[in-house]
């Protein structure tokens, strides 16, 4: 049942300026401590506590800065450690989950996000016998294994497949890992199509052989995925441009039951892909996520059934017309908490119709079937200055209130975080380079930070103070 624009305008009216904020995280500004002055909130008189743990420390050894009282260590280094089988860690982190292990053990999936011809690569995901998809690929999932007295392992979960970016835990503890790029077989020496979506289960080596792409959520540049546990619906972005990408959603078919190794048996054509097209609370089409130029803009989603998901002879997003579905420039990481979908647009400049920005983070309600502008970031004009933030990118919802978001922008890289009501400060600054921060994922326990700088490819956990955010 699609939401109708007179259903979504005249809940506008009821409520003035639309739904109230929900979730865990509000306005997001550009600077530390900074509130954005469209969404001010109104607090108790007396002194404000400030967010955050306090300014950035260098780190001596020229890795990772880091606020006083926090520590890091390095889990996996590419070139450096090595897997189980001998070979070294792969190169290029990117999106990771963390799993709960026996005895304090947590396991993390992290994808390697390499593409190109398999031989141009230093360190390729190595082609393990039976994990392998494509052996003309050179990325693909290493699974790590952290125990609390600092031993580690890492083994190979998926080979073969290219450019894996983002992905998506599921509410039945696999990872979905998602391919950013969709060569078809011939293309930079490729045997095999690609830009699918494979699942890798760190629990049973067993279950990951033989890989099979998830056809069923489409062919075309992956980000990330979430899926819905009440529904079982999966939500999916794209990272593309020329015209800009797309959020997708997948409706699987009655009767399909989520859970272990059930998605790669699916028909290639199960369920329904679909497209959003967007309007606001006077029933206007929206084009582009671009043209929310305000904190708490709500618009109304309707979904657009995807002619052909498998691309075979043009490619997904170019199958609709300018006023078929909404687009939005580099959709990026998603984070399912709160009944829906936390979901980044990572900048727009002159490809966006609307106008320019350095990040935004949606809200997808489900139920209301609305999506929500919690974050809106500024264009940052000093990128290289020390201070702003831009280019959000991997996303997480932290077990002590917030949001905590991998910069992938221009000059410095950070990770910070923003409070509930919108308070935005940094947690960690890279210093040995110029690389983006990706795979940012608390433990299970909420004890450990994991995040990795994506090249050379690194995995740090990093501990400290944790406490709750003020609500400011």
């Amino acid at each position: 049942m699609s939401l109708t624009r007179r259903e979504f305008t005249g809940r506008s009216a009821l409520t003035g300026a639309g739904f109230a904020l929900t979730g865990a995280a509000g306005a997001l500004a550009t600077a530390p401590g900074a509130l954005a002055a469209e969404d001010v909130p109104e607090v108790a008189s007396g002194p404000a506590l400030e967010p955050g743990y306090g300014p950035l420390r260098p780190d001596p050894r020229g890795m990772l800065a880091l606020p006083a009282g926090f520590s890091y260590e390095v889990i996996t280094h590419s070139g450096v450690t090595k897997l189980e089988t001998g070979e070294y860690t792969p190169s290029n982190h990117d999106g990771t989950a963390t799993f709960e292990g026996p005895r304090g053990v947590t396991l993390l999936v992290n994808n390697h996000e390499l593409d190109g011809p398999r031989d141009e690569a230093e360190y390729p995901v190595p082609l393990t016998e039976g994990l392998v998809y494509d052996p003309a690929a050179p990325g693909g999932c290493t699974v790590v294994e952290t125990h609390r007295d600092g031993r580690t392992a890492e083994w190979v979960g998926i080979s073969g497949t290219a450019n894996n970016c983002a992905g998506g835990r599921t509410p039945w503890g696999t990872w979905l890992t998602c391919e950013e790029n969709s060569d078809r077989a011939g293309q930079n020496g490729m045997t095999k199509d690609h830009g699918y979506v494979f699942e890798v289960d760190p629990y049973d080596r067993r279950a990951n052989r033989n890989p099979e792409p998830i056809k069923a959520f489409g062919r075309y540049d992956h980000e990330a995925v979430v899926i819905d546990p009440r529904t079982g619906y999966a939500y999916l972005t794209e990272d593309a441009s020329e015209p800009n990408g797309l959020f997708y959603r997948w409706v699987p078919p009655h009767g399909f039951k989520h859970g272990r190794g059930q998605l790669r048996r699916l028909a290639d054509d199960a369920g329904v892909l679909q497209a959003p097209r967007c309007f606001d609370a006077g029933g206007r089409f929206v084009d582009d996520l671009s043209r929310a130029a305000k904190l708490g803009t709500v618009y109304g989603v309707d979904w657009v059934d995807v002619p052909d998901r498998d691309a075979r002879t043009v490619d997904v997003r170019e199958q609709f017309d300018g006023e078929d579905v909404t687009r939005s420039r580099k959709l990026e990481g998603m984070w399912w908490a709160d009944g829906g979908a936390y979901i980044v647009s990572s900048y727009a400049r002159d490809e966006s119709p609307g106008r320019p920005h350095d990040g935004q983070v949606w809200f997808y309600h489900p139920r209301r079937r609305t999506l929500t502008l919690k974050v809106l970031l500024g264009v940052n004009a000093e990128p290289g200055e020390d201070g702003a933030f831009d280019g959000p990118d991997n996303i997480t919802v932290s077990p002590y209130g917030g949001l905590v978001i991998a910069e992938d922008g221009e000059g410095i890289q950070h990770l910070f975080g923003a409070t509930e009501r919108g308070r935005t400060y940094p947690i960690a600054r890279n210093d040995l380079n110029d690389s983006e921060f990706t795979g940012v994922v608390f433990s299970p326990d909420g004890r450990t930070l994991f995040a990795n700088i994506q090249e050379p490819g690194i995995m740090l956990a990093i501990t400290g103070p944790w406490r709750r955010s003020p609500r400011h």
